[in-house]
């Protein structure tokens, strides 16, 4: 998976770049292991969190790239 998006599952996520997990605590998903949130969507936590879904993405991916270099 190249790029992360809106529609990425919170498993997908985990699965492909485990690091992002500190990003996702941050904003208060303290229950990732959890059956629901495997299958929850970026853009389905960002709104359950009150959070803008475009920022998160792009912080995520900016990890991501960061990693890589």
């Amino acid at each position: 998976m190249a790029e992360i998006s809106k529609n990425t599952t919170i498993g997908e996520l985990l699965t492909v770049f485990p690091e992002a997990a500190p990003i996702l605590m941050e904003i208060g998903m303290h229950c990732l292991g959890c059956p629901s949130a495997q299958m929850e969507s970026l853009e389905e936590a960002a709104m359950v969190h009150g959070i803008d879904a475009d920022l998160l993405v792009e912080k995520i991916n900016a990890a991501k790239k960061a990693m890589q270099a």
